[in-house]
């Protein structure tokens, strides 16, 4: 069940408008375009372990996480998940259902206190309508998801372990601004574990070798990259061995 239209609110002043402007998917639109954005935006705070929506509500808002991460994830019948992505402050979610009014796709979870702007399926839909540079950012959005899907496919076919778990962290590490300036990222190994497509105990035998290595260090709730770079160096030998191969 996605979250109720008079959900919990910020406590202090809240100015929709700056916001808008510094959110990475708005930043370069018209200020008019931003200004109508906010003037049917919802801001909203959520506590970590929030149900945003579960896989196969009627979808008919989306969201920009501003503050805090969002998991993405779904289940089987038989009880199992998944976690196929971590949203960031700068990125959007719940766009399918948003544009076709259908189903959710998979679930959305607050991993950690956050806050989000909500803007409903009625609205959205009109200024798309009103505003074609603002559907020409959206197809900018959904061709990066649908890219990154193709490349976390081919790197479970191509990498190994350790490669593939490099490209995450990093990715994870430098998607967000405020992730880098607090350094933590905030993921458990299980989540970790499951977008890279390997079990709990392979990952987490691979970041204690890396902890020991003074590459990274494992927090509760989390983990801090000590040395980006040796993650990159990874990676880039990784590639050269598969040209040469």
């Amino acid at each position: 069940m996605a979250l109720p239209a008079n959900g919990p609110l910020r406590s202090q002043p809240f100015d929709k408008r700056s916001v808008f402007r510094a959110h990475p998917f708005f930043k370069d639109l018209d200020a008019s375009v931003v200004d109508q954005f906010a003037l049917h935006a919802v801001a909203r705070k959520v506590k970590k372990g929030a149900v945003i929506f579960r896989k196969g509500d009627v979808g008919s808002t989306l969201y920009a996480v501003i503050a805090g991460s969002i998991r993405i994830s779904s289940s089987s019948e038989d009880g199992k998940d998944t976690t196929f992505n971590l949203i960031l402050p700068g990125q959007i979610f719940g766009e399918i259902s948003c544009f076709d009014g259908g189903e959710r796709t998979a679930g959305a979870v607050a991993i950690e206190d956050s806050e989000l702007i909500a803007i409903e399926r009625r609205d959205f839909m009109h200024l798309l309508r009103e505003h074609p540079d603002v559907s020409i950012k959206l197809i900018e959005v959904l061709c990066g998801r649908l890219r990154r899907t193709s490349e976390q496919v081919e790197d479970i076919v191509f990498l190994g372990l350790p490669e593939r778990l490099a490209k995450i962290l990093l990715y994870l590490h430098r998607r967000s601004p405020e992730m880098a300036a607090r350094d933590k990222i905030r993921v458990t190994q299980r989540e970790i574990s499951q977008m890279i497509g390997a079990s709990r105990e392979s990952a987490n035998k691979q970041l204690r070798n890396w902890e020991r290595k003074k590459w990274l260090k494992l927090e509760r709730g989390g983990l801090i990259i000590l040395a980006p770079d040796a993650l990159d160096a990874l990676l880039s030998d990784s590639g050269s061995a598969l040209m040469r191969a």
